[in-house]
């Protein structure tokens, strides 16, 4: 997830499917490259099935989401990463590493599904979403990753609040 440190040492031989996931995430530019990134994580998808281990279902439905210009094709991909998180345990993910909590991982599934809805002018839903993310907004570390987030939910509230459909200019990966 955004914001969530690796563990230090990198990716084990145990973690197959993250090394797997490390590989396309870079990849997620403009071109040819970008269509690069879709097959390695869209492969590694399949491979993880919609009933594989959450943590992984999670986080690579969230990458997914990224490489979509389309916000409801993010949605769909968002979707399934906010279901895999409701599916996760803080067991499953400590085992992962120690430092990882659920409750940092709640805003901003539901940040970015508010400002997807909102995209797509289903404000109802969006404000919604927005809702739940300030509510979890109280799990995000006090760190840059925390401070990015609070500050997104804080414009994404006010993009509903107005009505606007506009692509934010200062979301991650913006092509305003």
């Amino acid at each position: 997830m955004p914001g969530q440190r690796p563990p230090r040492g990198g990716v084990t031989a145990r973690q197959p499917n993250r090394a797997r996931t490390s590989r396309g995430w870079p990849l997620g530019g403009d071109g040819a490259v970008r269509r690069g990134a879709d097959r390695t994580l869209l492969d590694l998808w399949s491979a993880i099935g919609v009933t594989g281990d959450p943590l992984h279902r999670c986080t690579l439905a969230h990458h997914l989401a990224d490489l979509y210009d389309d916000p409801a094709e993010a949605l769909a991909w968002d979707i399934g990463a906010l279901d895999a998180a409701d599916a996760l345990t803080e067991q499953r993910l400590r085992a992962h590493h120690e430092g990882l909590r659920l409750a940092g991982f709640r805003p901003s599934l539901h940040l970015n599904l508010a400002d997807l809805y909102r995209r797509l002018g289903s404000f109802d839903a969006a404000a919604a979403h927005i809702t739940a993310a300030r509510r979890h907004a109280s799990g995000l570390p006090e760190d840059g990753y925390g401070t990015l987030v609070r500050t997104a939910i804080g414009e994404v509230a006010e993009a509903i609040t107005r009505r606007d459909t506009a692509e934010r200019t200062s979301a991650p990966g913006a092509r305003a």
